[in-house]
């Protein structure tokens, strides 16, 4: 590895260390300032383009967990590793969810690419939708939370709360 090759490992190994640590104080502008305009964003629940629409994510989010996780919000990233242009991370969060401030342990998977200039261009997470589901949403994601319906009622909840909190909060 040159000197540059590992000036930039260290660069994008930083992107991604302050990002999961901005997450754990849920800080949702500090997130979004690491992404590039262009990026993408894409997970069970989102499907986002622009740092403007993930950073809107970012921040309702960090709101949310601010505002009714209190002491249950924890986060424990895990793995974070570069290789080449490309990134991965394993992290759990812990926190309240919806009106019922229903406990929700997620596990999820995390791949990055990047930028030349170390923004984060493309972030993926993964995770078990149907666990989630049965935490977040009780006996309704319980039963319906493998069926692909619960999963699009679900996507068009949070795109639609996104947009209310972009027309509200920019």
């Amino acid at each position: 590895m040159t000197i540059e090759e590992a000036g930039t490992h260290a660069g994008r190994l930083q992107t991604l260390q302050t990002l999961f640590a901005a997450f754990e104080r849920r800080d949702g502008d500090a997130m979004q300032a690491l992404y590039a305009p262009q990026a993408t964003f894409d997970d069970p629940v989102f499907s986002l383009h622009g740092a403007r629409e993930i950073g809107g994510m970012w921040r309702m989010l960090c709101r949310s967990a601010r505002k009714r996780s209190g002491d249950v919000w924890s986060l424990n990233a895990s793995d974070i590793r570069i290789e080449g242009d490309r990134g991965h991370a394993r992290w759990e969060a812990t926190y309240l969810y919806g009106t019922a401030d229903r406990r929700v342990h997620n596990r999820v998977e995390s791949t990055f690419e990047f930028t030349a200039d170390g923004h984060i261009l493309r972030h993926v997470d993964r995770f078990d939708f149907r666990a989630w589901a049965a935490q977040a949403l009780g006996w309704p994601g319980q039963w319906f939370g493998a069926l692909p319906p619960m999963q699009r009622y679900v996507r068009r909840q949070a795109h639609d709360k996104l947009a209310r909190f972009l027309a509200s909060h920019l």
